[in-house]
């Protein structure tokens, strides 16, 4: 079969079981499951013969000719035993269902998969295959899947500038579906020409992760599997542990990361009237500087906590963490001192699966302990004022970040120019800030536009009539998110 004929299958069918309302999540899980025990199969006959661990009673050629209801129940069977399993294979059946209710749907997706012979494909069409299915899931707003799922070009540019070397390690906290690693993984396959020794630290040893949502880290595992990366009898590098309750015991070389849109850590717990409730989460390390509940200050905080002195990290972040006051403030004032901040890009709306999301990337340096600020100036790219994108009639591309990638400078970011000149250029996106000027700001806010805004000020530079209307749905949806969230509290105070 050609690749083009496997991603036909593998979309028709999906849209065959939408149909019986199974979404694209559930579709996704189910073929992690099926493509997983074919590949093992195929693993532990010749020239592989490697043990995979998966019991006999519960291998491919016990399951491939199962029919109606003796097929569901050895399905269910089997799920369940597999994830109690060791090693990879116990990670990917991890709390396992059977979310296909009709057999002979169930029976075609498993003949489907067992048309293919996985293992003679190449990474990058295995990869292709799957990472399509999980940006259309990221499309499904009802799913939720979309908070996981980081702009692919946004991802390849975050890399581009970072520029990560061989022989390294790369973390990230909150990994989703492996956006980053793989980004990572193909930027240093192609960018160098790696060392036998080099190649198996990249496949076993250069990514190290956290994810806390079981499904999400199922597919994460599946995902960086079928891209070759890990093996399938060894043992993951993607932790189930919440990242945020201890100081790391490893540091790493490179932190690249997009944490989990939402103000507040909170947990869910259900209260004594069987009612569910959440509360909010404050993680007290002796490492932090500030303690509170704001998620993205906690990751923020913790990233830096994961990088070696001579560390690196790219780290996408809503714009309260520029300007909030109280922890807000502690926070990127500790972080200015103790690690170079030295690049800020701004980014637009309309490029996140969640609504009105306004958010930005931090690219900074850890240093060694010093009397002195390790930042002394930063350089913004403001790629926001001016600029339209939405999901489907315009999403971001790589293309679109080429100037900031070049402004950025990776060869040598020590050497740059900045675009924006008071009088020669006041349009000018790119520019800089000493530490000083910045300090001075009201709660140390580096919350910061210099461009001005045309659509404030020209009715006939404003965007299209369509993105109009799909930034008006964003923000409505948005804005009812909050009365939500400020109802339920409401409610809980009058109780």
């Amino acid at each position: 079969m050609t690749t083009d004929s496997i991603i036909s299958k593998v979309w028709s069918f999906c849209q065959t079981l939408r149909d019986d309302g199974v979404g694209y999540g559930d579709y996704l899980e189910q073929l992690t499951y099926l493509i997983f025990l074919k590949m093992a199969d195929e693993y532990s006959k010749p020239p592989h013969n490697r043990k995979v661990g998966v019991p006999a009673r519960h291998a491919w050629p016990v399951l491939r000719p199962l029919k109606g209801a003796e097929l569901e129940l050895h399905y269910v069977e089997a799920l369940r035993e597999l994830g109690q399993q060791r090693g990879m294979l116990g990670q990917i059946f991890t709390k396992a269902q059977n979310k296909i209710q009709d057999p002979a749907k169930l029976a075609r997706l498993i003949e489907l998969v067992d048309e293919v012979t996985w293992t003679s494909l190449d990474a990058d069409t295995k990869g292709d295959i799957y990472e399509g299915i999980l940006e259309k899931n990221a499309e499904d707003t009802k799913s939720g899947a979309g908070q996981y799922f980081t702009p692919r070009a946004l991802i390849q540019a975050m890399v581009a500038c970072v520029a990560p070397e061989p022989g390294k390690t790369i973390a990230d906290p909150a990994c989703g579906t492996g956006g980053f690693f793989l980004s990572a993984y193909d930027y240093l396959v192609k960018q160098r020409t790696l060392t036998p020794a080099q190649k198996r630290f990249l496949k076993n040893d250069t990514f190290h992760g956290n994810e806390i949502v079981a499904g999400t880290r199922r597919l994460c595992l599946m995902n960086l599997f079928l891209h070759g990366i890990g093996e399938i009898d060894g043992d993951s590098r993607v932790a189930s542990t919440d990242a945020l309750i201890a100081t790391p015991s490893v540091t790493f070389d490179y932190v690249l990361a997009n944490p989990p849109f939402g103000k507040k850590s909170s947990m869910t717990f259900t209260n004594e009237e069987g009612e569910q409730e959440k509360e909010d989460l404050v993680y007290n390390r002796q490492d932090f500087w500030a303690t509170t509940s704001n998620k993205q200050l906690n990751f923020l905080q913790h990233i830096r906590s994961l990088l070696k002195t001579t560390g690196r990290a790219a780290v996408v972040l809503p714009d309260n963490v520029l300007f909030e006051g109280g922890a807000g403030e502690t926070v990127r004032k500790k972080l200015m001192e103790t690690t170079e901040l030295h690049t800020i890009l701004r980014l637009p709306t309309g490029i996140f699966y969640a609504n009105g999301v306004k958010a930005n990337v931090l690219f900074f340096d850890n240093r060694p302990a010093s009397k002195e600020t390790a930042t002394k100036e930063i350089w913004y790219y403001d790629y926001r004022t001016n600029i339209h994108h939405t999901l489907k009639r315009k999403p971001l591309r790589f293309e679109d970040l080429a100037e900031f990638i070049t402004c950025y400078n990776p060869a040598n970011r020590h050497q740059r120019q900045e675009t924006w000149h008071a009088e020669k250029n006041p349009e000018g996106r790119w520019r800089k800030f000493t530490h000083a000027e910045l300090s001075a700001r009201d709660k140390t806010s580096l919350d910061l536009f210099w461009l001005k805004d045309e659509s404030l000020a020209d009715l006939e530079n404003l965007p299209e009539p369509a993105d109009l209307a799909e930034d008006i749905i964003e923000n409505i949806e948005a804005s009812l998110a909050s009365f939500r969230a400020v109802a339920t509290a409401l409610s809980k105070t009058a109780k």
